[in-house]
This record gives C-alpha cells, sequence and structure tokens, in this order.
C-alpha cells in the first residue's frame, strides 16, 4: 500500500475537525434546547423541547409546577384527555412564538375552550376571535365614537343588532320590493304614457310625456316612486352622516349601488319633453339604472353576500373562463366563416356577424337563428360546442368549491351565534335560579328563625306555666304541712298542757293556815303550772 500524501492526511484531518466541531455545536444546540418533553393526547404522543414550552411561563403547558400533576411517572409523560387537532394548532402556537391558526374542521367554541384549558392567555383568545374563519361576525364591524351616531348607525347597518334595527331591515327591504315592482308594472302596456311623435333629420321616435304631466295611473306611479326615493334618500344621507369613515362609506360597493338607485330620479325630474331621439335614448338608459336598486337587498341577504364574496374569491377562475372564450369565438367565427363563405344565403357575413353564432354554441344554447349549411360549417360548429363546454367546465368546479366554503362558513357562524345566545340565555337562567334559591333559602332560613322563635317562646311559656305549677304545688304542700305541723305542735302543746297540769294537780302539798281554823284546808296552785 501506498502512503498517503502530507495534504490527504491533512484534508482528513480538517474534514474530522470540522465534522466534530458541527456535531458538538448540535449538541450545543439541543443542549441549550433543554429535554425532551412527551405529551400524551388521547393516546397520540407529541414530543418537544423543554425550553419551547417555557417561551409562555403562564400558561399550563410552560409552567412545571402547573403541569406535574398530569405526569405519568411509569410512561415517563404528560397525559392530557384533549382533541388532537386543537392541541396540534396550540403546540404550534408555542413553536412559532404565538402565531395561533384554527383549524377548519373545528368549531369555534371547541378550539377557545381549549385555548382556555391550555391557559394561553387574551392575546391567543383575540387571534382565535380576529381569525379568517370569523367572517360576517361582529369583530369587523367599525361603529362611530358618538354614541348617538353609534346607534343610529347599528340600526341602518347591522340588521342583527337589535329588534329595532330588524324592524327598519324589513321596512327597507319592503320599499325596495315595491320599487322594483313600480318599475316592471309600469312597462305593461295599459299604462304606457301618452307619446308623441318626434322626428330629427331622417329619424322618427315616440317620445313619452313625463309621467307627472300624464294620466292619474301614472301621476299615482310618479307619487309612490317619489315616496320610495325619498325613504332611500334618507336612508343614504342618515347612514353617510353617522358613518365612521366618511371615504370608506363612498367608495363602498353596495353603498355606489344605493347612490345609483337614487340618482336617476332627480335626474328625470327637472327634465322637460325630449327634443331630440338622442335625449330620449339617454333618459331610457337613466331610468334602465333603477334596476340596480334590486342589488341593494344584498344588504340584507346573506345569500347575496356569500354570492358576492365567491365571486371576489373566483376572480382569477371568471378571467381564465372569459379568456378562453375569447379565444374560442374569435377562432371557430373565423373558421365557421371560410367554411361558408361563399354559399347562397348564408348569414354569415362577416367574422363579427359570427361571433353571435359562436358564443351561442360554445356555451351550448342554440338558438338556431344562424345554421351552418356546408359540411365544413357543420364539423367546425361540433368542434365548437365540444370546445365550449370544456372550457366552461375547466373552471366551475373552482368557483362552486368557493362557494361551497363559504356557505359552509357562514352555516358554522351561525350555528355558533345559536350556541352563544343559548349559553347566555343558559346563564341568565343559572343566575336567575341562584338568586331565586338563595331568596327561597333565606325566606326558609327566615321562616325556620321565625319558628324557632315562636317554638322557643312557646318552650318557655310551657316552662313557665311549669315552673309555676310546680311552684304552686310546693306552695300548697307547704303551706299543707305547715299547717299540719301547726297542728301538731298546737296538739302536743295542749297535751304537755294537760299533762303539765295533771301532774302540778298530783304533786302539789296542802298547807294549813294557822289563822284558819282546824279542820279547814285550803289547796295552794301553782301559779306557774296556771
Amino acid at each position: 500500500m501506498p502512503e498517503e500524501s502530507k495534504e490527504e492526511k491533512s484534508k482528513k484531518t480538517e474534514n474530522e475537525d470540522s465534522s466534530a466541531a458541527s456535531q458538538k455545536d448540535k449538541s450545543l444546540d439541543v443542549a441549550s434546547l433543554g429535554k425532551r418533553v412527551v405529551i400524551n393526547i388521547s393516546g397520540l404522543r407529541y414530543e418537544t423541547y423543554d425550553k419551547t414550552l417555557e417561551r409562555f411561563p403562564e400558561s399550563l403547558l410552560g409552567s412545571r409546577r402547573r403541569r406535574e400533576k398530569f405526569y405519568d411517572h411509569e410512561k415517563k409523560e404528560y397525559f392530557f384527555d384533549k382533541n388532537r387537532i386543537c392541541f396540534e394548532s396550540i403546540l404550534a402556537y408555542y413553536q412559532t412564538c404565538g402565531v395561533l391558526i384554527r383549524p377548519p374542521n373545528v368549531p369555534r367554541k371547541v378550539f377557545v375552550n381549549d385555548i382556555k384549558y391550555f391557559d394561553l392567555g387574551e392575546q391567543a383568545l383575540q387571534q382565535a376571535g380576529d381569525d379568517l374563519d370569523t367572517a360576517f361576525t361582529a369583530e369587523d364591524r367599525p361603529m362611530p365614537k358618538n354614541k348617538v351616531q353609534r346607534k343610529i348607525w347599528s340600526t341602518f347597518e347591522y340588521p342583527d343588532t337589535s329588534s329595532i334595527a330588524r324592524a327598519t331591515a324589513i321596512f327597507s327591504v319592503s320599499v325596495i320590493i315595491l320599487s322594483i315592482v313600480l318599475f316592471c308594472v309600469e312597462t305593461l302596456p295599459q299604462f304606457h304614457p301618452k307619446t308623441d311623435k318626434k322626428t330629427t333629420g331622417n329619424a322618427t321616435a315616440d317620445v313619452p310625456v313625463p309621467k307627472h304631466k300624464s294620466s292619474s295611473a301614472n301621476f299615482s306611479f310618479f307619487v309612490m316612486e317619489a315616496l320610495c326615493i325619498a325613504w332611500f334618500t334618507f336612508e343614504y344621507l342618515i347612514r353617510f352622516l353617522c358613518s365612521p369613515n366618511k371615504c370608506k362609506f363612498v367608495v363602498s360597493v353596495l353603498n355606489i349601488i344605493d347612490l345609483v338607485a337614487i340618482v336617476p330620479f332627480f335626474i328625470t325630474l327637472p327634465m322637460k319633453e325630449p327634443t331630440s331621439v338622442s335625449s330620449l335614448a339617454i333618459l331610457r338608459c337613466v331610468r334602465l339604472v333603477r334596476v340596480f336598486r334590486i342589488f341593494k337587498l344584498s344588504r340584507y341577504s346573506r345569500g347575496l353576500q356569500i354570492l358576492g364574496h365567491t365571486l371576489k374569491a373566483s376572480l382569477r377562475e371568471l378571467g381564465l373562463l372569459f379568456f378562453f372564450l375569447c379565444v374560442g369565438v374569435i377562432l371557430f367565427s373565423s373558421a365557421v366563416y371560410y367554411a361558408e363563405f361563399g354559399s347562397s344565403g348564408t348569414k354569415f357575413l362577416s367574422i363579427p356577424h359570427s361571433f353571435w353564432w359562436s358564443i351561442i354554441t360554445m356555451t351550448t344554447v342554440g338558438y338556431g337563428d344562424m345554421v351552418p349549411e356546408t359540411l365544413g360549417g357543420k364539423l367546425v360548429g361540433c368542434f365548437c360546442a365540444i370546445t365550449g363546454v370544456l372550457a366552461i367546465a375547466l373552471p366551475v368546479p373552482v368557483i362552486v368549491s368557493n362557494f361551497a366554503y363559504y356557505y359552509s362558513r357562514e352555516h358554522s357562524r351561525e350555528k355558533n351565534d345559536i350556541n352563544d345566545e343559548e349559553e347566555e340565555k343558559g346563564k341568565k337562567e343559572d343566575v336567575e335560579s341562584v338568586s331565586l334559591s338563595k331568596g327561597i333559602t333565606c325566606c326558609g332560613k327566615a321562616l325556620s328563625f321565625g319558628s324557632n322563635n315562636i317554638k322557643d317562646t312557646e318552650e318557655a311559656i310551657e316552662m313557665d306555666t311549669k315552673n309555676g305549677n310546680i311552684t304552686k304545688n310546693k306552695k300548697n304542700e307547704n303551706t299543707t304541712e305547715n299547717k299540719s305541723n301547726n297542728d301538731s305542735e298546737k296538739q302536743s302543746r295542749t297535751e304537755e298542757n294537760a299533762a303539765n297540769k295533771d301532774n302540778s294537780l298530783n304533786n302539789t302539798p296542802s298547807v294549813k293556815n294557822e289563822n284558819m281554823p282546824q279542820g279547814s284546808s285550803t289547796t295552794v296552785i301553782n301559779e306557774t303550772n296556771i
């Protein structure tokens, strides 16, 4: 074996040193992250570093002392019986230093409950509330600073805020429907206004007399339309004055529709009798703009709002569809023109004339007013129809999926609102039941206390009566005893006196008085015995 050169040896040593240094750096990085922590979520284990969890030390997982009670010493892991999908977002919150995204298939209520359980804090709750999936919610509603303006703005802009706002929205929808009905009914032949023949150059046209100068029926239409426009104008002005951002209000699409629905009436009101066909055409175009009032319903219709969001999200696909149709129209119009060129009685006079046939064929409508007669024209028509089906079918599923996404999101939002309302009602009922139970317990305690007092007083009275009876009995017994004692004492005294008297009579000596004569004797009775 040939000996290795010095250069190869030096390269090997350098590589070994670099690998050792890299391994040392990796070990230092791992050591800086701390030991690994195993977290078991309903049977599925997740591993992370202790330093990752300590980024939020006030949370449940970030505090070693708080998570210690969930530690399984046998398996050397922490166990939580919680939702796995929610925990993946919560663990990502620690890993990304505070970025929280709610999973699309998890209800907001469940996700918020898990955030509160792991105690991620107010910032995480705010991110969960500001999530993109919570569209059409009250968090995105700007409000004026003035209290009165805020009340008026909520009444006219957000129908779900109060009963007054709901009633105002119902009235506005009724006025919109009435104006649309008037716009359609006034075109019936029996309500046509009187016309005059006007000729300008070589053109002749029927020029209508203004409605406020025509028959009584037309005047009624004019009055009802004026009332509708008065309400639209009042609504627009009051919303403009109370809006939190005037510039944003003017640029808003819905407000532009409102303005377009109002302006034609004020344009046609001061107009005199049209003097030319061109002015008549302008007048008809201005009146035609009134049909845009139907879009005012989108302010109060969730379905139209979902459709608007779907179209806005599908602008790219709609542009692609329009581009496909334009390319197909130009190609097949040119092909059918040259295929039908030279045939007698053809209606494909030019390529622009053939645009109508290409559009109708590609969209599979087929009016039949323009039909190719040659074999080449029929083949072009077949390819045109097949290409149109493919061109329309490609972007449509994307548009449908966008609509399904927004619809499901709105449906889940309504469910969350219903659940929130039920929770609020439940909380109110719980508070009322607790207060009622407290009142009942207080009343019960008061009644029991009163009954106890009554019982105590009754017992005291009974004790007093018993004591009184006992004392009376004792007094009676004492009096009888005293009487018997006195009687016995009296008897004993009388007996003693009688005995003493007898004894004194028997024991007294007879004393003879010297002064008395003999034969007479006297008995001396002791005074003390008497």
